[in-house]
């Protein structure tokens, strides 16, 4: 066993727990990395790129279907070879991961601790490795947690057994299987369970209580319900859900209609949500304070625990469970771990999240339910007779921008529809930078492209906001 004495403790070699450490040397700190698990970002590993991967090679699929509208006929039939579809996606996926590594590898061996964390102090932790022992005892000034987080598998699912998958298995299959029912229509379910339908897998989506997506808004959660279950089956509320192991899969019963109804399926996808890996860490020996879900209590612009010498970044602190927001508190908690105790608000960008799924979803800057109603005006625009969209066959979709009555900014936007993904990213900039409805509208839009339905969507707001405001100076 090693004893160690070092400035700064990072646990986890993730996105947030690399930058984290990046930044804490960048200060001058001396900083190691924990981690007990294969280093590398689940972005990389198991999330953003594989996904894409089985993305891409779903819409490669699913174009052909839209050929007979556009003139186009195909002679034959279109076979889909899943175990070249999936070895693909594992030679990609192997291969960003390595872009990964190759950082890693970058890292000094003195600085990376292999094993896993666990405090015994409010300034000191132990490393033990995968048999149990202790291989370093860590004396640290400050520490950061950037441990991620793992998949939630109810106890309902549990009783599919062997047949009980989470999407870090999906990307290593050798082949695509027959059919799979996946619970949870958010954003993991939607983008696994669509590309495997349109690769020709029989897929079944299961939810409760209706949502579906990442929308606050109900005209946007209720088009997204829609829109999706036009295309597979998709049961966002099911009721009395029962799941059975049998020799040839499992079964699935849940009452429609008030009939009973089953299915068999040769797998059951968990995209049910995902948990801090915050459990085992031994946080009740650092005195700092939790919720009840065991995640410590922190300052979203410091990712400061209380005023502790202890910082919380990433995933592990289940505020936002994306790269780049994960990348950017990693680097001001290593940031801020390196100045201790004058930490400083780090710099926050604008809130911005995708749905890869057809049509795309996506929500910018503060949702609906975040908003105030009374101070606030929607501005609204279908996609079903967009022009451009049309013209491509791709005419689904309705954005709602959110515009506040008395400055005249722009708050937030939900959106469902083409190119959400490019249409996210210009809304995400003009919020970040303060712009007003008529500072957007005064930007050049080009003719005819799809981002001609945001400008449309904009002069509705416009329009309500100059109507709320007279309104508001006859009362007056």
């Amino acid at each position: 066993m090693q004893q160690l004495t070092i400035d700064i403790a990072v646990l986890g070699a993730g996105t947030a727990g690399l930058a984290a450490y990046r930044a804490a040397v960048a200060a001058g700190k001396r900083a190691v990395i924990i981690e007990g698990g294969p280093f590398g970002t689940t972005c990389a590993r198991v999330g953003c790129m594989p996904s894409k991967l089985l993305i891409a090679a779903a819409e490669a699929a699913h174009g052909i279907d839209k050929w007979p509208a556009f003139g186009l006929h195909l002679d034959g039939q279109m076979r889909i070879d899943g175990r070249a579809v999936m070895a693909r996606v594992r030679r990609e996926r192997d291969r960003f991961v390595g872009f990964v590594l190759e950082g890693v590898d970058k890292i000094p061996a003195d600085d990376k601790l292999i094993g896993y964390a666990r405090f015994t102090g409010s300034q000191s932790l132990e490393v033990v490795a995968a048999d149990g022992s202790v291989t370093h005892q860590v004396d640290f000034s400050q520490a950061v947690i950037a441990t991620g987080s793992s998949p939630d598998l109810p106890a309902l699912l549990r009783a599919a057994g062997d047949r009980l998958i989470i999407n870090d298995d999906v990307f290593d299959w050798d082949d695509l299987p027959r059919s799979v029912a996946v619970f949870g229509p958010g954003v993991i379910g939607l983008e696994l369970g669509q590309s495997l339908h349109r690769l020709g897998v029989r897929v079944e989506v299961f939810g409760r209580g209706g949502r579906v997506g990442l929308f606050a808004d109900p005209a946007l959660q209720d088009y997204a319900r829609r829109a999706m279950a036009a295309e597979f089956p998709l049961h966002a509320d099911a009721h009395d859900v029962e799941v059975q192991r049998t020799d040839d899969g499992v079964i699935i019963s849940h009452v429609v209609d008030g009939g009973l109804r089953s299915s068999c399926f040769d797998y059951v996808l968990a995209a049910t949500g995902r948990s801090p890996n915050v459990r085992g860490l031994g946080l009740e020996q650092t005195g700092i304070a939790l919720n009840d879900r065991g995640i410590p209590l922190y300052d979203a612009n410091t990712l400061q625990c209380g005023d502790s010498n202890i910082f919380i970044a990433g995933d592990a602190n289940a505020d936002v469970p994306l790269l780049h927001e994960a990348a950017d508190e990693g680097r001001i908690a290593g940031e801020n771990a390196a100045l201790y105790p004058n930490v400083m608000p780090g710099e926050r960008r604008a809130r911005m999240a995708v749905v890869f799924s057809d049509p795309q979803m996506a929500v910018v800057g503060a949702p609906l339910g975040q908003l105030d109603a009374s101070r606030i005006v929607t501005g609204a625009v279908s996609f079903e007779d967009q022009g451009r969209s049309r013209v491509m066959l791709r005419n689904k979709g309705l954005l709602h921008v959110y515009v506040d009555v008395d400055s005249g900014r722009l708050m937030g936007a939900e959106m469902i529809g083409p190119d959400a993904e490019h249409i996210a990213h210009l809304l995400a900039w003009v919020i970040q930078l303060g712009q007003t409805v008529d500072g957007v509208l005064a930007l050049p839009f080009y003719h005819p492209v799809v981002e001609e339905g945001l400008r449309t969507a904009l002069r509705d707001a416009k329009a309500k906001r100059e109507l709320a405001r007279a309104m508001r100076a006859m009362a007056a």
